[in-house]
C-alpha cells in the first residue's frame, strides 16, 4: 500500500473472467501491481484530485438535469435506400449509407424519441474489401477481412474515416466534421467508438499526423515480448490463415495467405501463429505492456509505447468535437491504463463521456473508480434476465431485476446503460429472440426507469426490426449484419426515401415506434428517475415470478413502475404506498403516464392495479 497526501491506494490482486459468447475472456488489469504500477496509480490520483475540482460541477449539472439518452447506429446501414439486398452483395450492388444521409431531417427524428446522444457505429476507417486505391489507400487481404464490408472493430486508420461513408472520399473528414456538426446544431452529442484492443492485421495508417508513428513501426519483431512493442509475436513462425472450408462468393478473392512474418498474436489473446476461425483473427492484439506468457506481469513503467499513442488518439477525436466513445471491449484492456488516460483526455474536455463495454460484474465497481468510466454496459446483470422474460424462458424471474439494482450494481446503477438491443445482440423482433417486438415493451420500461443511468436504443429497434436472413459472414443470426453492405428493411421504411417521416411503415410499427417515443419522454425529463430513489414493491395481489413493480420517488416526483412479463396472466394487486414515499411530496392526480390518461383513484395510501399480460404502467401519483 502506499500513500499520496494522506490518500491510500492499495493493489488488486486477482484475475477475473468475462464469459462472451461461449468465450472466457481475461481482464489484464487486475494482476498484482508492481512498484511501477503504483506510482502510475498514485499520479493519476493526484491528477485526478487536482483537476476534477475544475469541472465537477460542470459534470454534476450534465449528468443530473435529464436523463442520457442514446441512439446508436451504424451510417453505413442507417442512410442506406437500397433494397437490393445481394448476400455479400459489393457496395456497388447493395449500396452503402453516407454521412451526408444522416441530414437535419434523420435527426430530428431521432430526436422525436427524445435521443441526446447519438453513437455513429463504424466511423473511424475499418479494414474492408471496396477498392479505394485510386485514393492511396491499398487494398486489404480478403483472407483477413471479415465480410465484403468488413468489421467497424477492425481498425485500419485511426486517423482517418471510413471512406464508404463519403460522397467524396477526398473530403471525407470534412463531410464527417459536418456531420458532427449538424448533430450539434440539433442539440445532440456524439460518440463513437474507441476501439483500444486490437487493431486490422493490416494496419496502415495513411492519414496520421506528422511526427505520429504508426503501431508496429519500431518493433523488435525478435521478442515475443518486450514492453516497449506496440503487439506481441510468435517468432519464427508465419501467420497461417484459418478456414471453416465452406465456399462462399468471396472465395475467389481468398488464395489462403497472408503475408506476415513472424506472427502476431491475435485480439482475443490468441498466442498462436495458427488462430481458429472462431477467433478475431482479423485482428492484432496490442501491447499495453501485460506478458500474458509470463504470469501476467504488468510492465508499466516506463509508460509504454501503445499508451501514449493511445491518448493522442483520443485527443485527436476529441479535438473533432466528439462527445464521448464507446470503449469496446474494455476490461481486455489494464485498468491501470484508463485510470491514467481519462483524466488527461478530460482536461481536454471535462464534459466527455467513457462508456465501457464490460461483461464481468464482479469488476464493475473497479472500472468505475479506479478505471474513471462514466458508464459500463449493463448486459451480464439487467439485460441477460429481461431477455429470459422477454422469451418467456422456463427459468424467467424477476429476481433478476431485483439482484442487479439491490446487489449487482447497489450504489452505482446510475453509472449502468441499459439496453435491450446492440449490433452485437440479436434483434428483439427475431425468429431467435422474441419473434415480435412488442413482447419486449415490459422490459423497455423496466430499462429505462430502474436506474438513472443512460438508456440505449438501436436503430430499427423502434420499429420492430427482425434482423431477417443471411446477409453475408454473420450468416442468419438474428442480428442486423455489420459485416456486409446492407438495407434494413424496416427502418427503411421509416427512412421513407430520404423524407424520415415514417409514412412507409403499417400502424403496428407506427404504434410501436409511439411507444418508444411516449415512454422516454417520461423518463428523460422524471425528476424521479433523474434523481430520485427506488423502492422494491413486495409481492401482491395475484403477483408471481413474471410480474414486477417498484417505485422511483424524489422531493418533486413520485412513480410506481409495473410490469408484467406474463404471457396469460392479468396482474391484479392492490399496491400499498409506504408512509416516507407518501410524505415526500404533495399528492398528483393519479395519471398512467404511458396513456397519458387519469386513472381516477382516489387518494389515500394504496393503488389498485389491474394489467393484462405482457404490458406495463408508468403511474404518476
Amino acid at each position: 500500500m502506499i500513500k499520496v497526501k494522506g490518500l491510500e491506494v492499495e493493489g488488486i490482486g486477482f484475475k477475473p473472467q468475462a464469459l462472451i459468447s461461449g468465450k472466457v475472456f481475461f481482464a489484464s488489469c487486475f494482476t498484482p501491481l508492481g512498484g511501477g504500477t503504483r506510482r502510475i496509480l498514485a499520479l493519476s490520483i493526484i491528477f485526478t484530485i487536482l483537476s476534477s475540482s475544475s469541472f465537477a460541477q460542470k459534470k454534476s449539472k450534465k449528468m443530473n438535469d435529464k436523463q442520457i439518452v442514446i441512439y446508436q447506429l451504424l451510417p453505413r446501414l442507417f442512410g442506406n435506400k437500397n433494397t437490393a439486398n445481394i448476400p455479400y452483395g459489393t457496395i456497388e450492388q447493395n449500396g452503402s449509407g453516407k454521412f451526408n444521409d444522416i441530414t437535419d431531417k434523420a435527426l430530428d427524428g431521432i430526436k422525436e424519441l427524445h435521443v441526446n446522444y447519438v453513437w455513429y457505429t463504424g466511423a473511424i476507417a475499418h479494414a474492408s474489401l471496396t477498392d479505394y486505391s485510386a485514393y492511396g489507400i491499398k487494398v486489404d487481404d480478403a483472407d483477413v477481412v471479415k465480410g465484403r464490408a468488413g468489421s467497424p472493430y477492425a481498425i485500419r486508420d485511426y486517423y482517418d474515416v471510413n471512406p464508404d461513408l463519403a460522397v467524396d472520399v477526398k473530403n471525407r473528414m470534412k463531410e464527417f466534421e459536418s456531420l458532427v456538426k449538424r448533430t450539434h446544431a440539433k442539440n445532440l452529442k456524439v460518440i463513437i467508438d474507441f476501439v483500444p484492443n486490437h487493431v486490422a492485421r493490416s494496419y496502415h495508417s495513411y492519414a496520421k499526423p506528422k511526427n505520429v508513428v504508426d503501431f508496429g513501426a519500431k518493433d523488435d519483431v525478435t521478442k515475443g515480448f518486450s514492453p516497449q512493442n506496440d503487439f506481441y509475436y510468435i517468432p519464427g513462425q508465419p501467420f497461417v490463415v484459418p478456414t471453416n472450408r465452406q465456399k462462399t462468393p468471396l472465395s475467389a478473392l481468398q488464395d489462403g495467405k497472408f503475408d506476415e512474418n513472424p506472427a502476431k498474436a491475435t485480439g482475443n489473446d490468441a498466442f498462436t501463429a495458427s488462430p481458429k476461425y472462431d477467433d478475431w483473427y482479423e485482428t492484432i492484439k496490442l501491447n499495453y505492456g501485460v506478458d500474458y506468457q509470463n504470469g501476467r506481469q504488468n510492465h508499466f513503467e516506463p509508460i509504454p509505447p501503445v499508451w501514449t499513442k493511445m491518448r493522442d488518439i483520443l485527443i485527436f477525436w476529441t479535438k473533432k468535437d466528439v462527445d464521448g466513445f464507446r470503449c469496446d471491449m474494455a476490461e481486455m484492456v489494464p485498468i491501470a491504463f484508463w485510470n491514467w488516460v481519462i483524466p488527461q483526455v478530460k482536461q481536454v474536455n471535462p464534459d466527455l463521456i467513457f462508456l465501457g463495454e464490460a461483461y464481468n460484474p464482479q469488476v464493475y465497481k473497479q472500472y468505475l473508480e479506479e478505471g474513471k468510466f462514466d458508464y459500463l454496459y449493463d448486459k451480464v446483470g439487467l439485460y441477460d434476465g429481461l431477455k429470459r422474460l422477454i422469451r418467456n424462458e422456463p427459468h424467467a424471474d424477476v429476481a433478476a431485476i431485483r439482484y442487479v439494482w439491490q446487489k449487482e450494481s447497489a450504489g452505482f446503477g446510475k453509472n449502468m446503460l441499459r439496453f435491450l438491443e446492440n449490433h452485437d445482440e440479436e434483434r428483439i423482433a427475431s425468429a431467435g429472440f422474441a419473434g415480435k417486438a412488442e413482447l419486449a415493451l415490459p422490459a423497455m420500461v423496466v430499462s429505462a426507469t430502474l436506474g438513472s443511468g443512460p438508456v440505449m436504443l438501436y436503430f430499427g429497434q423502434e420499429v420492430g426490426e427482425p434482423g431477417k436472413g443471411a446477409e453475408g459472414f454473420g450468416g442468419d443470426d438474428n442480428r442486423t449484419t455489420i459485416f456486409d453492405y446492407w438495407g434494413v428493411p424496416n427502418h427503411q421504411k421509416w427512412m421513407n426515401g430520404g423524407l424520415f417521416d415514417g409514412h412507409k411503415l403499417n400502424a403496428a410499427q407506427q404504434n410501436l415506434r409511439a411507444y418508444y417515443k411516449q415512454l422516454l419522454k417520461v423518463t428523460s425529463t422524471s425528476d424521479a428517475v433523474v434523481n430520485g430513489e427506488i423502492y422494491d414493491v413486495p409481492q401482491a395481489g395475484n403477483m408471481n415470478n413474471r410480474m414486477y413493480a417498484f417505485i422511483r420517488y424524489s422531493g418533486k416526483q413520485r412513480l410506481l413502475v409495473v410490469a408484467n412479463f406474463d404471457r396469460n396472466e392479468t396482474l391484479e394487486a392492490n399496491i400499498e404506498i409506504p408512509d416516507h414515499i407518501l410524505k415526500v411530496k404533495n399528492s398528483s392526480p393519479v395519471t398512467d403516464l404511458l396513456s397519458d390518461r387519469k386513472l381516477n383513484i382516489p387518494a389515500g395510501t394504496s393503488i389498485p392495479v389491474k394489467l393484462g399480460p405482457v404490458s406495463a404502467q408508468v403511474i404518476e401519483f
